[in-house]
């Protein structure tokens, strides 16, 4: 039963790992995900400590994704409006522009890119920017967004091995066995025989 469970949450993680593609909060899902694991398993596997690891690693990620959206977009004149087109557009590309491409994760990535630039095009020209400019906007903002996404996909990976190492049910990876006293052991007494 226990391995179900552990397969549950191996097929969870990755399903996570996709979805952070689609700017969509994979990371936090992992994060969630491992904390029912560890809920469901009396915390045998996986502790607080690495809870809290795993929680930390999966904020940093959505910091440097955001600051650095954010700041590529920014750095190539684009305004709020091209900023928040460019989210928009992110997501709504990952799910409507995904292209069939033959290796898995690289049509999404595609569509999320152009999504992104699309987004921040008309966020910008409804701004009333300049074509111009709208474009460099534009340009910028898919840069931002292919760092902000392989950063958080570089986290992911490194959220799922640990995860997995940790929370494989291996017997002698109990902590709450391990915590446990060992029982006395039990001394067998030779019998006598004839009553010697």
């Amino acid at each position: 039963m226990i391995w179900l469970v552990f397969l549950l949450l191996a097929a969870v993680l990755l399903a996570g790992l996709y979805i952070t593609l689609l700017n969509a909060p994979g990371l936090w899902i992992m994060v969630l995900a491992t904390l029912l694991y560890a809920w469901l398993t009396h915390f045998a596997y996986v502790g607080w400590k690495s809870l809290a690891v795993i929680f930390l690693l999966a904020g940093i990620a959505e910091v440097i994704d955001t600051l650095a959206s954010g700041a590529a977009a920014k750095r190539a004149g684009a305004g709020k409006a091209g900023v928040f087109g460019a989210i928009i557009g992110g997501i709504l590309g990952g799910i409507f522009l995904t292209v069939s491409v033959p290796i898995i994760g690289v049509g999404t990535i595609l569509g999320v890119c152009l999504g992104t630039f699309i987004g921040a095009l008309v966020g910008e020209m409804a701004a009333g920017t300049e074509l111009g400019r709208s474009l460099r906007a534009g340009v910028g903002a898919v840069k931002g967004r292919l760092v902000g996404m392989f950063t958080k996909l570089l986290f992911g990976c490194v959220i799922l091995g640990i995860v997995l190492w940790l929370a494989m049910p291996l017997p002698w990876r109990n902590r709450k066995a391990a915590a446990m006293p060992a029982s006395p052991a039990i001394t067998a007494h030779p019998t006598t025989v004839g009553g010697k």
